[in-house]
């Protein structure tokens, strides 16, 4: 026989484990915070642009022709990887003195560029913001300056570099992001934690648990009477006879 579980099971949970679900959330979103404020370091992005564009040098009446926009366009995948490789790199390095070696900078500069366009973006992200935008620019200018004798084409023009701004704002961490998704999975794992230890309690407490267990029809219950209701109705019959023997005192006088 399959177990069922109605809806009002389901909300009877939640009601008996809510201050468990709150404190679980709000531990959480506490935690997101802390971290996210006092824990992890905020890091910096700057852009540097170049284009990639054959220059008509010999003849400057001759017409660019889709072909050679297409050609610059296959030529910028290989581009992509050539801007992170030792042969850019370490001269970056060397330029900027910069204490990192060639694979810890090539994780800090990420290569993109649209589909079907002539324009790449180099983007660095460093915990120093006037430190990414050297790294941003230096890369650019040191890769212009190169491919020339790497690939033998001449080609690549700088479009935009990169500026440093007046308060230039981090772009990690997002301390609303991380404090919102930490109140969605505290309230998930309260939840789940609820009905686990929901399913985990096997005592018998209510007259459904005996029903459930036994299979029996339950034709009468003893209720629980607390010390401090014993007292009240000690007093309350007390009363009670103190006033019987004061009406019967009457009656015999009479």
């Amino acid at each position: 026989m399959e177990e069922t579980i109605s809806l009002k099971e389901i909300f009877d949970v939640l009601k008996k484990r809510i201050l468990m679900i709150v404190w679980i959330t709000l531990g959480a979103a506490i935690l997101a915070a802390v971290i996210s404020y006092f824990v992890l370091t905020p890091t910096y992005e700057s852009s540097s642009q170049f284009i990639v564009n054959q220059k008509q040098q010999q003849d400057p009446s001759a017409q660019y022709t889709a072909g050679d926009i297409q050609t610059d366009v296959q030529l910028i995948n290989t581009y992509n990887v050539i801007i992170k490789s030792p042969a850019i790199l370490d001269e970056v390095l060397e330029e900027l003195n910069l204490p990192y070696s060639v694979s810890q900078l090539g994780e800090k500069i990420n290569v993109t560029s649209e589909e079907n366009s002539q324009v790449v973006t180099v983007t660095v992200t460093d915990e120093d913001p006037a430190k990414a935008v050297q790294i941003a620019n230096t890369t650019v200018e040191t890769f212009q300056s190169n491919i020339a004798e790497i690939m033998n084409v001449d080609n690549v023009s700088i479009l935009t570099k990169a500026e440093l701004n007046e308060n230039p704002a981090p772009v990690a961490p997002n301390p609303i992001l991380n404090i919102a998704i930490a109140i969605i999975l505290g309230i998930m794992v309260g939840v789940g934690l609820a009905f686990l230890l929901e399913y985990l309690d096997n005592t018998v407490t209510t007259e459904e648990d005996v029903e459930k267990k036994l299979g029996l029809p339950v034709i009468g219950v003893i209720s629980q009477v607390s010390d401090k209701d014993m007292t009240e109705g000690k007093a309350v019959f007390q009363q009670q006879q103190t006033r019987r023997g004061g009406f019967d005192g009457a009656q015999k006088t009479v």
